[in-house]
């Protein structure tokens, strides 16, 4: 395999941090919030994870110059819907500039107020627990006080692109899951 190296001593391209990143894939995330003035937000993500299962805890981080930060701050809860295959429309949506990126959209309003995405393949409902700067990004904490979840395929990014995964000839994660999480998975 070929590979490119890069020093990150300050003078290098950032695209390439990006690019190496781009190898992990991820899954497609809206988060979205309702503000205390009513207004509702939301934004395309891939940095979502799980932090704890117990207390069951969630992070996601937004850039700090976003326009929504503000009221991602002030609104107290959010909600991580978790997008599936056919959803690349709605990521391209909510990672476009727009006045209302919920035009059109069907949706209910969740904990806290905030937008729950119809179609989704899961939702978590959070309470904001904390944030943490980490460099050019804020870092959200939250607490999940409810969830759903429903079966299908999860829309993927990767190097760039959508793409959908596509399950090996061989080889299970069960053995994994059970030896790591006790059985929880």
């Amino acid at each position: 395999m070929n590979m490119t190296e890069v020093l990150l001593d300050g003078t290098h391209d950032s695209r390439e941090l990006r690019n190496a990143l781009g190898r992990f894939p991820t899954g497609v995330t809206v988060i979205t919030a309702r503000a205390p003035d009513g207004q509702r937000v939301g934004l395309t993500a891939n940095s979502f994870s799980a932090l704890s299962l117990d207390p069951p805890l969630v992070l996601w981080s937004i850039v700090r110059k976003s326009s929504s930060l503000p009221a991602f701050e002030a609104a107290g809860h959010f909600a991580i819907n978790v997008l599936a295959a056919h959803q690349s429309d709605m990521s391209h949506r909510f990672a476009t500039p727009q006045t209302d990126k919920y035009a059109g959209l069907q949706y209910q309003e969740g904990f806290g107020g905030a937008p729950l995405l119809h179609g989704a393949l899961a939702t978590f409902e959070c309470k904001t627990e904390t944030t943490v700067q980490g460099g050019d990004h804020l870092l959200f904490i939250g607490r999940v006080h409810k969830i759903r979840y429903g079966h299908g395929e999860p829309l993927i990014f990767n190097a760039g692109r959508y793409c959908t995964p596509l399950p090996l000839r061989t080889g299970s994660a069960e053995s994994d899951i059970n030896a790591v999480w006790g059985g929880l998975g």
